[in-house]
């Protein structure tokens, strides 16, 4: 939700990024994309600030303590985007204030949606029509911009993960429960840190190979579809390339993140 309000946001108010010169610009990705707000410091916010809203009452840890990590976390983000020549002050200033007010207004709803997303039937139709519609209807801008095509990323892995969510819950081990868990540190063993990396390194495999594997696929159909060039990369921006392609890549990122990756796991005994 952050993600996608910040994305369209851009496009929508169209403010320019900090002119170059005098600023000098670190990063030319996503120079082509309009300034404001920085979606970094919306992103930043909500993950940091959320992390210790949903925390704080779950596992016992001071407070103060999180609120300063949540703050010099997001800060330290947004001072990045400044240095990199990215944003200007009201830019990160806007973005984070525009997730602070999503937060507020979101928390009251979390238990409710994360019950509905975890047991409702209709939520991986749900969790894969609605983002795709919103894709599709993306604000078109006069010139190519990444900012649909990122915004697909982010939306496609996040239905990914939620239909994985939901399928763990189904079938695996449920997850919404109204039990608590204290937060316990495990005494730290060479056994421990070898299972650990293990985890990661399948893991980041299976994710890779998954996202290689899957952009070949779902490029390939396209490009029988639509009769274009591996190498055209104007075609490959078009909306009816762009989005699908990118969309069904991240979904099934998502997807083996959240299922096949801990299904592993358990079948090589790394749980």
């Amino acid at each position: 939700i952050v993600m996608y309000i910040g994305q369209v946001s851009k496009d929508i108010l169209k403010w320019p990024r900090p002119l170059s010169p005098p600023v000098v610009k670190l990063e030319l990705r996503t120079d082509a994309e309009y300034g404001m707000p920085s979606t970094h410091a919306m992103a930043a916010t909500a993950i940091s600030f959320s992390f210790l809203t949903a925390t704080v009452n779950q596992y016992k840890y001071p407070f103060e303590v999180g609120l300063i990590a949540a703050f010099v976390f997001s800060t330290l983000v947004c001072l990045s985007r400044l240095y990199t020549g990215m944003h200007t002050v009201l830019d990160v200033i806007g973005g984070a204030l525009i997730s602070a007010v999503l937060l507020m207004l979101l928390y009251p709803a979390w238990d409710m949606i994360d019950h509905l997303l975890l047991t409702s039937p209709f939520c991986p139709l749900l969790s894969i029509v609605v983002p795709l519609v919103l894709c599709y209807n993306y604000p078109k801008l006069d010139y190519y911009s990444p900012t649909r095509g990122d915004t697909t990323t982010i939306l496609g892995a996040g239905a990914g993960a939620t239909v994985g969510f939901w399928l763990n819950n189904q079938y695996a081990m449920p997850a919404y429960t109204s039990e608590s868990f204290p937060l316990r540190f495990p005494l730290i063993t060479g056994k421990i840190v070898a299972v650990v990396l293990a985890r990661f390194f399948v893991g980041i495999f299976v994710i890779l190979l998954t996202r290689r594997l899957m952009k070949r696929v779902v490029l390939g159909m396209l490009r029988y579809r639509y009769k274009f060039s591996i190498g055209d990369l104007e075609a490959r921006r078009r909306l009816e390339v762009e989005v699908p392609y990118k969309f069904v890549t991240y979904s099934s990122v998502g997807f083996s993140a959240t299922v096949l990756v801990p299904l592993l796991h358990e079948l090589l005994g790394l749980m």
